[in-house]
């Protein structure tokens, strides 16, 4: 089992910036990806990044190249969001999410079935 919490959700204007954090715990040797899916009123809940915490490699949408970045701190398991030039489409509820299948972690990872450990959720609302 693995558990995920999400911190540093918030309310910040257009251009700003916000860092999500998520914190894993219990058998978190055998996590090897871990993502950042959010969702907004009345949208279906989309990937934003993702990452294979054994190579590194990387994946973001293409609705956040460029502004986001994400990281992983294997000592802590520790998992950060680096939130860049946020805009009004970015307001939704950001969820962290854990793998632990090493299969699924080397195919997609921004596809909710490669996650079995989802956290509760932290909010970020952008204002115009």
């Amino acid at each position: 089992q693995v558990q995920v919490v999400e911190s540093g959700g918030g309310s910040v204007q257009a251009g700003g910036s916000l860092t999500l954090s998520c914190a894993a715990s219990g058998y978190t040797y055998s996590t090897y990806c871990m993502g950042w899916f959010r969702q907004a009123p009345g949208k279906e809940r989309e990937g934003v990044a993702a990452i294979n915490t054994i190579s590194g490699s990387t994946s973001y949408a293409d609705s956040v190249k460029g502004r986001f970045t994400i990281s992983r701190d294997n000592a802590k398991n520790t998992l950060v969001l680096q939130m860049n030039s946020l805009k009004p489409d970015d307001t939704a509820m950001y969820y962290c999410a854990a793998g632990t299948h090493w299969s699924l972690c080397t195919g997609n990872l921004m596809s909710f079935g490669t996650y079995g450990y989802w956290g509760q959720g932290t909010p970020v609302t952008v204002s115009s």
